[in-house]
């Protein structure tokens, strides 16, 4: 009579064993699928290793018009960081034209009238067109919002907004950037 420690080691073998031939036959049953995805699907990450060569070089050929205003320039600044990762942009083969709509909103207003709270919106509509044919390949709006305090000291007021402006103008580059991205790696 075996011991009931002989018993669980035979029955973790078998379990082994079944799960080992379950690993072998979806294998086998998956491997027509998995070789027909071999590039010629519809299919393509977009920031697969293939992909992101060819997505940066493209996104690196964008060429940022001026946006006027401090947010503009902090829009600006991020697209062509994130765009060229610090380096040179390429020749340009496309531009893009981006025009924004600023807003303060008061939240939290006390009593007397004066607001404890803002929020900061940020609305920025972007046109790409490809300078070959002046043709617009693709536009759309992005926004971003940023909620901050009021305090007694201005100083506090002016830093308070304007890092809200910052996040704001961040969180629209990024989007901005991801939607360049999706475009002209052909996944949209």
């Amino acid at each position: 009579m075996s011991s009931p420690r002989g018993q669980a080691w035979s029955a973790l073998r078998r379990l082994n064993r079944l799960l080992a031939m379950r690993s072998v036959a979806l294998v086998t049953l998956l491997a027509p699928a998995i070789a027909a995805c071999d590039g010629a699907s519809a299919f393509r990450p977009m920031y697969g290793s293939a992909a992101i060569s060819d997505t940066s070089a493209k996104l690196a050929a964008v060429e940022f018009g001026t946006i006027p205003g401090r947010v503009g320039q902090k829009i600006r600044n991020e697209l062509i960081f994130q765009a060229t990762g610090g380096g040179y942009p390429l020749p340009p083969e496309y531009h893009l034209d981006v025009a924004i709509r600023e807003q303060v909103v008061s939240t939290l207003v006390r009593k007397d009238g004066d607001s404890q709270s803002q929020v900061y919106n940020l609305e920025a509509k972007f046109q790409l067109i490809r300078i070959a044919d002046k043709k617009i390949l693709l536009e759309g709006t992005s926004y971003g919002r940023a909620a901050f305090e009021r305090y007694d000291s201005i100083y506090s007021n002016v830093k308070a907004r304007e890092d809200a402006e910052n996040r704001a103008a961040r969180a629209v580059a990024q989007d901005i950037k991801t939607r360049l991205a999706a475009f002209l790696s052909g996944a949209v």
